[in-house]
């Protein structure tokens, strides 16, 4: 468990990041959190340069539909896709093993696309025991992580394009 803010990076790290180009793709379930993971993974990308054009928002239902959209994105063409995608979504224990089929599904979905090695995949889930957890690392005193996930993507899409 995280237990500081871990949204604190060293921005020198990143070169010519103006170029790249993101897609998001965003669950719609848990908006209370997955608005503030993309608010957060927009303003980071933009304070290191990245044009408000140079990222797209696919909103999807659920947090299970990331791996299909991220998987269609990364299908695009290779001039109409992005240097990296950036997943995110919150799922929040429950009563059920909803939650645990969801958190693996996404995980291995994610990870499957990784391993295709066309497009970094960057895996901005949270999967907490709770609410108050989701809201302490969605701008809460844990950071934001949808701030992590961008700056992974930057950082992913530059190595990316050394190899």
């Amino acid at each position: 468990m995280a237990t500081k803010n871990l949204s604190e990076f060293d921005s020198s790290t990143l070169h010519d990041v103006a170029a790249l180009r993101f897609d998001i793709v965003v669950s719609k379930w848990n908006e209370p959190v997955t608005d503030k993971l993309l608010e957060g993974a927009v303003d980071c990308l933009t304070s290191q340069g990245v044009p408000q054009d140079h990222i797209r928002v696919f909103p999807v239902p659920g947090s299970f539909e990331l791996v299909y959209a991220a998987a269609r994105l990364m299908e695009r063409p290779s001039g109409q896709r992005a240097d990296a995608i950036i997943a995110l979504g919150c799922v929040v224990r429950g009563g059920t093993p909803h939650f645990d089929y969801v958190c693996q599904g996404v995980t291995r979905g994610l990870s499957e696309l990784n391993a295709r090695g066309q497009v970094p995949v960057i895996f901005g889930l949270l999967t907490t025991d709770d609410m108050q957890q989701s809201l302490d690392r969605a701008g809460g005193i844990y950071g934001n992580k949808g701030v992590e996930a961008a700056y992974t993507a930057m950082e992913m899409a530059q190595l990316s394009h050394r190899i």
